[in-house]
């Protein structure tokens, strides 16, 4: 009666075995096992699977790896020069111990070419993405075969690009041909061993773009935000030279592509399963090789962007080569120009001696008449050497702060430099003491950096970039502990305002630049989609009265954004204070006025881009030392796409008092959303008063009905603040007046758009029509139209942001 239940027993943990051992086999291939089209490999996490796929629109099929969870993300083809015409390609691994695959005709395309004797030959496709190949019984440690030895289009964390010595053979990217096929294109991005490593991309056997060379730390002139998100690698000694990366934490997903364009692109996986652009190479204008010709630098800040270097020419008007205004002369003395930040020239004519400091570096290229130029190069963490050029300086390039550059001395002749004999003496010295000081500085900060990163947890760091644009230009990132040491560890002294975004910061960064850290707070109602959306908006616009975006720093649950400081705060900081408000004349008011006129009219009509920005208001406006308005905070605003004049949404975000009335009634916004709360905005400027909450004793009426009866009553200058009654020219005022009532009309069709309004406000003899009643031309409390509708609040500044889940 018992021998049932044993037996049952017996059966149910011979399952359980047997279920076990396949799930742990999911990821191995073995002899005379075979993997048909239709079925795949996975890795033992499921973070990578081998199988058959078609890229794109072909209906070719190719063996490959990808992301379990991202299938588009194939990281590495086997068969690329030999497609599978139909649905019958087979993988198997012989007894020889070599992976075979075959055709729809049983015809070998591709094989794994193992020579030798294999005993126990057994394939794994393990999760760093490596499809590897060993004996278990002879060498079960090491590997016959390994897919990192044969690169496709992109180097995953752990992969060799580089060269063995020995053998000389040489591991590097390759592009595909095409979307639609994978196999091998005229693109390759490879590690130059040559002196200082340096990564560089070949189209054929032409150079289209290089990084700096590495420096011990790094690569020249790429993004330094290594140590929060990976940690680049460059091995060289006698066996092999070659460059791999490792990332900072295992919640990093991330991996380098080269792409058809001929850009090379780190990717980092977001929560949504899809890649977010990390950095793209080249960066701008000046990435690409040589955009410049010899002896110049090249800068994407000057719209001309090629420049001789001090001491030089150009050549001729239509040459972008440069060359000496007056020849080197060893036996008259000469000294050097400095060029800071910049990506060194290339090593085409050079020499490096690792023994040498920085002050023997200056006089050994003096001492060599063919020297032009010279470098203190790091070749290792803590180890300087010195890097001399010889002949002409090919591809400098001007880098941005967030970018790795080097400092380089090129050699010029004592009337070049407008020395005199005694100067150059003083300058030799000064040059001396400078380099010895700069370099203990450098070398305590390296130490300070060291120690403070390796007290920093994982990081999940989020590139920007703008979907669907071809254009597209990367957000520099800081790191955290920058940020941090800048704010003062974010102490309380340094608190310079509060949103609904969270608190702002003033900060200094190591270059004594002065910044304003925003800080997204973790209890916030904007989210993360707002930091995002101000990123990416903020990042494709370019004008004088925008807030400049210098970079953001994304760190686990840290979001925040730098900006240019502006020392002079926010408008609503002037015109709102009883005090404050007598700082700022007629004419302020007037070029403020403009200012924020231009960059609206900027926004809608003449950026590549029409943006809505949704939430104009008196604290968005910063001003700079000069009181020059910048428009801030786009963590609202939203692109107009082809032809659209406008749209409606379910969720209504913006600030009440400043809204206009379709938007807030049923979700219509448009480019005359934004007029309207222009509008308001120049009411409240010249007035000194909030439309929201505004009280007067002789009716119910907002800001903007007060100034509408009053103008109907041709007693429009009684708007005015009386503090500008000594500096204000009347006629001009009552135009403000005039455009600013034109602005706030009920009906959008009414309002004129911004192009119009700043011919209105500088045009004295413009016609203005009768402006019509403004929109909540009653309404005192915000909330009158809005029963039974359920909002959602965020303060931003001292203003209530609403954000209406459904709109009536």
């Amino acid at each position: 009666m018992e021998t049932a239940p044993v037996f049952t027993l017996i059966c149910f943990v011979v399952l359980v075995f047997s279920h076990l051992e396949l799930s742990e086999e999911a990821d191995v291939l073995g002899v005379e096992g075979s993997i048909s089209d239709g079925e795949t490999l996975i890795s033992s996490l499921e973070t990578f699977e081998l199988g058959f796929f078609s890229p794109g629109k072909s209906r070719n099929r190719y063996l490959g790896i990808w992301y379990k969870n991202s299938p588009g993300a194939v990281v590495w083809v086997a068969n690329g020069n030999n497609p599978i015409a139909e649905r019958k390609g087979v993988l198997t691994l012989s007894e020889t111990g070599n992976l075979v695959l075959f055709n729809q005709t049983n015809s070998v395309i591709w094989s794994s070419n193992v020579s030798g004797t294999v005993q126990d030959p057994v394939a794994r496709l393990l999760d760093t993405g490596n499809l590897v190949l060993k004996d278990n019984k002879s060498m079960p440690e090491s590997y016959l075969w390994q897919s990192f030895d044969h690169p496709s289009d992109t180097l995953l964390p752990g992969m060799k690009i580089g060269w063995n010595l020995k053998t000389g053979e040489e591991r590097y990217l390759t592009s595909w041909k095409s979307a639609d096929d994978p196999s091998p294109g005229n693109l390759t991005y490879r590690l130059d061993k040559n002196g200082l490593p340096q990564l560089f991309i070949d189209r054929g056997s032409v150079k289209i773009y290089r990084t700096g060379p590495w420096n011990g730390i790094g690569f020249g002139a790429v993004p330094a935000v290594q140590s929060l998100v990976f940690k680049p690698i460059v091995i060289s000694n006698e066996n092999e030279v070659y460059h791999t990366y490792e990332a900072a934490s295992e919640a990093i997903t991330m991996r380098l592509w080269l792409n058809q364009s001929g850009y090379v692109q780190r990717l980092i996986l977001n929560q949504r399963s899809s890649w977010d652009v990390l950095y793209s190479a080249p960066f701008d204008k000046c990435g690409s090789y040589g955009s410049c010709g010899v002896n110049s630098i090249c800068s994407s800040r000057r719209a001309d962007a090629c420049e001789c270097i001090k001491g030089f020419i150009s050549k001729s008007q239509e040459s972008k080569n440069c060359v000496r205004e007056s020849s080197l002369d060893c036996q008259k003395g000469e000294g050097f120009t400095r060029l800071v930040g910049v990506k060194v020239p290339d090593l085409l004519k050079f020499q490096l001696n690792e023994s040498l400091n920085p002050t023997r570096c200056e006089a050994e290229c003096l001492k060599d008449c063919s020297c032009t130029a010279y470098a203190n190069m790091n070749v290792s963490e803590g180890r300087t050497g010195c890097l001399m050029w010889f002949g002409d300086l090919f591809d400098i390039t001007e880098v941005a702060d967030m970018y790795r550059g080097e400092d380089v001395f090129v050699r010029l002749s004592a009337s070049g430099l407008g020395l005199t004999n005694e100067s150059k003496k003083k300058n030799r010295v000064a040059i001396i003491l400078v380099s010895i000081i700069s370099s203990a500085i450098v070398l305590g900060l390296i130490s300070f950096i060291i120690w403070k990163k390796s007290k920093k947890r994982d990081v999940v760091l989020h590139s920007t970039r703008m979907e669907g644009e071809e254009d597209e230009r990367e957000v520099p990132l800081f790191a955290f502990s920058t940020i941090e040491i800048a704010t003062k560890y974010f102490s309380f002294g340094n608190v310079i305002g509060e949103g609904g975004f969270g608190p702002v910061y003033k900060g200094n960064l190591p270059t004594g630049q002065e910044i304003a850290v925003k800080r997204l707070s973790k209890d916030s109602c904007q989210g993360v989609e707002q930091f995002r959306n101000e990123v990416v908006l903020i990042a494709k616009l370019q004008h004088r009265n925008l807030v400049g975006l210098l970079g953001c720093c994304i760190q686990g649950d840290e979001r925040m954004l730098i900006y240019e400081f502006m020392p002079n705060k926010s408008l609503d900081y002037f015109i709102f204070d009883h005090k404050s408000r007598a700082l700022l004349s007629w004419k302020n008011r007037v070029d403020i006025v403009l200012g924020i006129a231009r960059g609206l009219l900027y926004l809608h009509q003449d950026s590549k881009l029409q943006i809505i920005h949704r939430d104009l208001k008196a604290s968005n406006i910063l001003l700079d030392s000069n009181l020059i308005p910048k428009i801030s905070d786009f963590g609202l605003a939203r692109i107009f796409g082809g032809n659209d004049e406008e749209t409606k949404t379910t969720r209504v975000v913006g600030t009440f008092g400043y809204m206009a009335p379709e938007y807030a009634n049923d979700g219509t916004f448009s480019a005359k959303s934004d007029v309207f709360s222009f509008g308001v905005l120049l009411l409240e400027i010249i007035s000194g008063k909030k439309n929201k909450g505004y009280n007067h004793p002789d009716h119910q009426h907002n800001l903007l009905g007060h100034a509408w009866l009053l103008w109907n009553e041709d007693r429009g200058l009684e708007v005015m603040d009386r503090i500008l009654e000594e500096t204000c020219v009347r006629s001009e005022v009552l135009r403000f007046i005039h455009v600013g009532l034109l602005c706030v009309q009920e009906c959008p069709e009414d309002r004129p758009p911004m192009s119009s309004v700043l011919l209105k406000l500088t045009n004295e003899e413009a016609t203005l029509p009768q402006p019509k009643r403004p929109g909540f031309f009653i309404q005192r409390e915000p909330f009158n139209n809005f029963s039974a509708i359920k909002m959602d609040t965020a303060f931003t500044g001292k203003e209530l942001t609403i954000s209406m889940l459904q709109g009536r």
